[in-house]
């Protein structure tokens, strides 16, 4: 972790803020602490946080209006009791990182934190393989492989994988990733991400029925665990 990490909490509960500043704190984070979106945009704009961890519910907007423009600065990870799928993929749609249900763990918020924290260093391994256990992705060379041997792809099964790859840990929301491999007009189209999901999970999970690398966020999207 680089020292002096910033964190911004945005919770209107003063018990939820304590608890996560005593977590973040062990970690080594400095934490800032807003209870409304106003205090948030002002913590935004003075304390340049690169991470904010966001609260929908909040007394005077809703946190979800708030997402476009804590994007701007900072990696944004929502953790709200609204676990509604709707809520999920609107939040992920707006350019949220990701998103934790209360009640939530507070290793896995850190866990969250860390996969943000990686996508804003700057890009020196662009060019480097992608490593998620036994695979290798290159998304330079356009070539994966399984235990040192090149597995073959369709293009389809290769576009959701690496679209993904680019974004390791994080969640794709379905939407998106057929609006980037698909092509506009088939965001409504998730029979077609399953299909490209069953094919790559045959040809590099261990067991296609248990994946551990390619998981799905149920009525949400996509994300790849495990990366190195």
């Amino acid at each position: 972790m680089r020292p002096s990490v910033k964190i911004l909490v945005v919770d209107d509960e003063p018990a939820i803020r304590r608890l996560l500043r005593s977590g973040l704190a062990r970690a080594g984070y400095d934490v800032v602490e807003a209870g409304t979106a106003r205090e948030a945009l002002n913590a935004l704009a003075i304390d340049k946080p690169e991470v904010v961890l966001l609260d929908l519910g909040l007394p005077d907007r809703d946190g979800l209006e708030l997402i476009p423009a804590l994007k701007e600065q900072a990696s944004v990870i929502v953790v709200s009791a609204r676990d509604a799928t709707d809520q999920k993929v609107a939040a992920l749609d707006l350019g949220a990182d990701d998103y934790v249900s209360k009640p939530f763990d507070s290793e896995e918020v850190l866990a969250r934190i860390r996969t943000a924290l990686r996508h804003r260093l700057p890009s020196q391994t662009a060019q480097r393989p992608v490593r998620f256990g036994k695979v290798e992705i290159d998304l330079v060379a356009r070539v994966v492989r399984k235990d040192g041997s090149e597995v073959h792809l369709t293009p389809k099964e290769y576009g959701l994988l690496s679209e993904l790859a680019c974004n390791p840990g994080r969640v794709i929301t379905h939407a998106q990733l057929l609006r980037s491999v698909w092509g506009p007009g088939h965001e409504s189209d998730v029979e077609y991400l399953r299909v490209a999901a069953r094919g790559v999970r045959r040809k590099l999970e261990d067991d296609p029925a248990r994946p551990v690398m390619l998981r799905n966020e149920p009525g949400v999207g996509y994300r790849l665990t495990g990366s190195e």
